[in-house]
């Protein structure tokens, strides 16, 4: 963020996933809809890779974690002994002038409607005294619209994999210690939204449970706590933008022995972007008493029958895709004086990796391009353009985060080689055709942010 005001950082981060076609406001040609968002087609692709690399690092990389996928919509009585019914609140106050409804632990982060620069009650309202307010989104199911036919879109996916312990156990060769990963959509009717993808109202998680025997789990807990953060890095994040916070005793949820939060320095400060927590037996104990179904394991040496206890890793996907746009956004002067914006997007998580452009529409030159692409593109994600100065084509390129440029032009016709551009460094070099994939997949095999050679101030 060398030239960018913290200020104005959002705005920017905001203007261009739209325009490049990675967020839309939901329902915009109706005035939108608060808190909810639309995936444009980079946003689709590049939601997609996030997911496939969690997916491959918690499940693909490993022999003692397994999938899951779990319905949405689950009897209420699941719902009722994960305490969410009775227990899943935030404290609320209303204004009695403008109406509007903020959260109680968090008027620092709200703004009165009627002075969008103030906080609440700055409208000259008094606010309400707090009460409890229940974030599960209620439904119905069935033909019949009474209360017996109430259940709830799910807060969270990881009550799907609490209740299917038993199954996984019993289905596959899984044992102590295991983990069962899902990715999928949450709702929460939350009361304070913002800052575009951090807090919705529909989300998509990632969240693993790792079963283990009582008495390791905090070890287990440092030893995903370290994993997590080092997912982080790999996908490009630097560092000095990470940090854990841990949790006070105080601030423990009561089901929880330990839990840290990692958090990432966004434009407002520190936030957490994912949590690793130490549940206890408390979510397999619960269902247990309440369905009447053991969920335990046998132990072979004590031969006794033992709940076991639970780390959880759990991050949103949508809060994760705003974290990896924030730390690439970048706004730099080139050498010559020319401004430019660009996504300094790890490699494997750019929606198109490579651009190929032919410098004019002649010669030969676009036959020679398509070629070079339908090569490439079996390796690659990749995008032809002919349109516009190559200038303006390296731009877009920049804008979307694409690593690499090549460009066919008068010397390829004559010798064959092509220009390879580097994004970060700008650098360009000649280079024959035939070199291009084993050079491209070494540079992303190899890529690190903070090695990249970024192009210096004028």
């Amino acid at each position: 963020m060398s030239e960018i005001q913290m200020s104005d950082f959002m705005g920017r981060v905001v203007a261009l996933s739209k325009r490049r076609g990675f967020v839309y406001p939901s329902s915009e040609i109706y005035g939108g809809f608060q808190a909810t968002y639309d995936y444009g087609p980079l946003g689709a692709e590049l939601k997609r890779l996030i997911k496939a690399d969690w997916w491959q690092a918690m499940v693909g990389n490993r022999d003692d974690v397994v999938g899951l996928d779990a319905s949405i919509l689950m009897s209420p009585r699941v719902w009722e002994a994960s305490g969410h019914v009775d227990g899943f609140n935030d404290p609320m106050v209303d204004c009695k002038k403008c109406k509007a409804r903020f959260r109680a632990d968090k008027l620092d982060e709200s703004r009165c409607p009627e002075k969008p620069s103030k906080q609440p009650g700055a409208c000259g309202g008094e606010l309400t005294e707090p009460r409890q307010f229940n974030m599960m989104f209620k439904t119905k199911a069935g033909p019949v619209d009474d209360s017996a036919a109430t259940c709830y879109l799910r807060p969270e996916t990881a009550q799907g994999i609490f209740v299917n312990f038993k199954n996984v156990m019993e289905t596959t060769r899984v044992k102590i210690p295991f983990g069962i990963a899902q990715i999928g959509k949450a709702f929460r009717n939350e009361i304070v939204t913002g800052n575009q993808l951090f807090r919705m109202r529909e989300f998509e998680q990632m969240e693993m449970e790792f079963f283990c025997a009582p008495g390791t789990e905090l070890e287990w807990y440092r030893y995903w706590r370290d994993e997590r953060l080092r997912w982080w890095q790999e996908l490009g994040i630097r560092r000095e933008r990470l940090k854990f916070y841990e949790q006070t005793d105080e601030e423990l949820a009561h089901y929880a022995n330990a839990c840290a939060d990692v958090e990432y320095e966004y434009p407002w400060g520190f936030d957490e972007v994912e949590g690793i927590a130490s549940r206890t037996d408390y979510d397999l104990k619960r269902h247990a008493e309440v369905s009447g179904r053991p969920l335990a394991y046998h132990d072979l040496e004590s031969k006794q029958w033992i709940v076991p206890y639970v780390v959880e890793p759990s991050c949103g996907v949508d809060r994760c895709f705003l974290t990896i746009l924030c730390d690439a956004y970048d706004e730099q002067t080139k050498p010559n004086g020319e401004k430019r914006t660009v996504l300094h997007l790890h490699p494997k998580l750019a929606p198109i990796q490579l651009g190929v452009f032919p410098l004019v529409k002649k010669d030969g030159m676009p036959e020679i391009a398509e070629r070079i692409r339908a090569d490439l593109k079996r390796t690659f994600r990749t995008a032809y353009d002919e349109g516009g100065s190559i200038g303006k084509r390296y731009s877009r390129l920049d804008e979307i985060g694409t690593p690499w440029g090549i460009t066919i032009d008068g010397q390829t016709v004559e010798d064959g080689t092509v220009t390879l551009r580097d994004r970060d460094a700008m650098t360009q070099e000649r280079v024959q055709p035939e070199q291009l994939t084993a050079i491209l997949l070494e540079r992303l095999a190899g890529y690190d942010r903070a090695k990249a050679a970024i192009v210096p101030e004028a």
